[in-house]
């Protein structure tokens, strides 16, 4: 029996105490604003029909000056949820060359596996400015592969960006966050395939239920998304996420990990392993 069988690994999980790290995206009373922590995420999952092997740890759009502390937080909770085997750590690659000190440190952490800079709430052009290009050239330096968390109307910029990055290895965050709430396909769908012609890119299916209405959806309504990065990306470039908690804004842990196990039915065993457990160790080198 291969060691991943009857096992998953969770790509995107968000661990956070506002009490320790500043989210000004969490001020104003979010619902999910409060404390997150492992033995939260472990109730969170209850009743999952496979067993958690390994978590990477996502950047949560903390305060700036906090991301290091962040990583360093998240480090220090490994040591007891020894299931977190890696970290997507926040880094200013907008600054360049500038960037370097910060990945430098962020490299003394032997848990720190890939960068996130999140592009979703930055204008249209930000990942196509000399200077953020030349950030995320400089990851393949420091071992760090690149999530793309983005808004579907930047995909555009994305395929500009990945274009000149021949080096860095890309993972496409929550399938690009597609317009599902308004059933907008194109040019998402197109750019999607473009995207994936490209055999190094990669795609976390994750992220999808927030991108529907949250008090109103239904499965049906997600499928074709979901079919399509499956088609684009196959069974070897894509990779589960949950997004936990902010899973929680439109379903839970339970409903989503369903959906995504229902979706990659008509895969072989060996092929809904790689998906669930395979892809993810692969890619983040756990």
């Amino acid at each position: 029996m291969s060691e991943g069988a009857g096992r998953y690994v969770d790509t995107h999980v968000h661990f956070w105490d506002s009490s320790v790290i500043d989210y000004p995206w969490l001020a104003g009373g979010s619902p999910i604003a409060h404390p997150h922590l492992p033995a939260d995420l472990e109730r969170a999952r209850a009743g999952v029909s496979l067993e958690l092997a390994a978590i990477v740890f996502e950047e949560a759009d903390c305060l700036p000056a906090q991301a290091l502390r962040e990583a360093q937080w998240v480090t220090e909770l490994a040591q007891e949820e020894t299931r977190i085997r890696g970290i997507v750590a926040h880094a200013p690659l907008q600054e360049g060359e500038g960037a370097r000190p910060h990945l430098q440190a962020l490299a003394e952490l032997p848990l720190v596996k890939g960068i996130r800079r999140l592009i979703q709430d930055e204008p249209l052009g930000f990942c196509t400015e000399p200077a953020f290009v030349r950030g995320v050239q400089l990851l393949p330096e420091y071992g760090f592969s690149f999530d793309l968390c983005i808004y579907h109307p930047q995909m555009g910029d994305v395929l500009e960006l990945v274009a000149q990055c021949p080096d860095v290895t890309f993972l496409l965050d929550h399938i690009g966050k597609p317009g599902i709430a308004a059933g907008i396909m194109q040019p998402w769908k197109d750019q999607v395939r473009e995207l994936a012609s490209r055999p190094d890119i990669h795609c976390k299916l994750s992220g999808v239920t927030t991108e529907a209405d949250h008090a109103n959806w239904n499965r049906d309504e997600l499928r074709p998304y979901i079919e399509h990065v499956l088609d684009c990306f196959g069974p070897d470039r894509v990779i589960f996420g949950s997004d936990w908690p902010v899973v929680d804004l439109a379903a839970d842990y339970r409903t989503w990990f369903d959906i995504v196990q229902e979706s990659i039915s008509h895969f072989s065993a060996q092929d809904q392993q790689k998906i669930m457990h395979d892809n993810g160790v692969r890619f983040y080198r756990l």
